[in-house]
């Protein structure tokens, strides 16, 4: 028997069963399939000690995820030198709770902060495959230069209070510095550039004097934000936002970026080059996803583990 369009009903429902183990796959075991990756930059000044630094980024913790929790809470056994975590905590508006539960053992380290699109508002229900077509657009069509309305306030001041109690910095459109050992690490920071609440022209001036290095944070690498940083000449970008692109064809890579990045460096460790300047960009594709579209593919949740090392004595 055959299909009304000539296909043959095995093979659709072949293609409905393949679909689904997919879908299985993806939702069951590949987005709670935690993963740590371990990435050297060169960074610091000759002859400077290496420093362990955790990115986490895009948790979007959802109330009753306890696997996600205990694996975030077992990266504080890396003890690392400090911890940077750019953005997107939260996908429930009561998830703050269980997100300082996860973090708490982290928050014993040193650590930066900035806030993404999903600290400040709550997702809405929507047809997945608008994320494939929808690649530079604001979430929620949200303008930073105007009152955000019809959308669902997340309690990200809550977030924010945790994290200063913890001694963490909040880098949302300034500076600040780390010391560790001697060393100065200084980071200048933006809010998300996704929903247009980037200041840069409030910490412009490149890296601080005296500071053995400069770090830049970011929420979502969009363009102007990545260019602004390293006209200014900042060695290192952090950023996170986009998920690595989430559902990822095998041996292809990324499909969207969900920003103006280009998807040849959607996650990991690149370079970034503007005005004649140089600086090495590193994207978390991070370890959660939207509430409504809990699934990845061919892109495992994760968080990274930087060592900056020292530069080469003639660079």
């Amino acid at each position: 028997m055959r299909a009304r369009y000539g296909v043959p009903l095995k093979v659709t429902a072949g293609i409905t069963a393949v679909g689904a183990v997919g879908l299985a796959y993806a939702a069951g075991f590949e987005a709670r399939s935690f993963r740590l990756r371990r990435v050297s930059i060169p960074v610091l000044p000759p002859g400077a000690r290496p420093l362990r630094v955790l990115q986490v980024s895009d948790i979007h913790m959802v109330s009753g995820q306890r696997k996600k929790q205990r694996w975030l809470q077992s990266l504080a056994g890396l003890r690392p030198d400090f911890v940077v975590n750019t953005g997107d905590n939260l996908s429930d508006p009561q998830g703050v709770p269980e997100v300082m539960d996860a973090l708490g053992p982290l928050m014993e380290y040193p650590g930066v902060y900035v806030f993404g699109s999903n600290d400040y508002y709550g997702p809405k229900p929507r047809n997945p495959a608008r994320y494939l077509v929808e690649k530079t657009r604001g979430q929620h069509g949200l303008n930073g230069n105007a009152p955000a309305v019809g959308v669902v306030h997340n309690p990200w001041e809550d977030l924010r209070d945790g994290f200063d109690a913890a001694g963490w910095l909040n880098l949302t459109n300034t500076r600040g510095r780390l010391k560790l050992d001697g060393m100065e690490i200084a980071f200048t920071g933006v809010d998300d550039p996704h929903i247009k609440r980037d200041r840069y022209a409030k910490v412009a001036g490149g890296p601080e004097a005296g500071a053995d290095v400069s770090i830049g944070v970011v929420h979502a690498p969009y363009l102007r934000s990545l260019d602004a940083f390293t006209a200014d000449g900042y060695p290192l970008i952090l950023a996170g936002h986009t998920h690595g692109g989430q559902l990822c064809i095998p041996f292809y890579g990324a499909l969207v970026t969900n920003c103006d990045l280009d998807t040849d460096r959607v996650k990991g460790l690149s370079a970034h080059e503007a005005n004649g300047k140089r600086s090495y960009l590193h994207v978390s594709a991070g370890c959660g996803t939207n509430r409504y579209t809990p699934v990845r593919f061919a892109c495992p949740p994760e968080a990274t583990l930087l060592t900056l090392t020292a530069r080469d004595e003639h660079e």
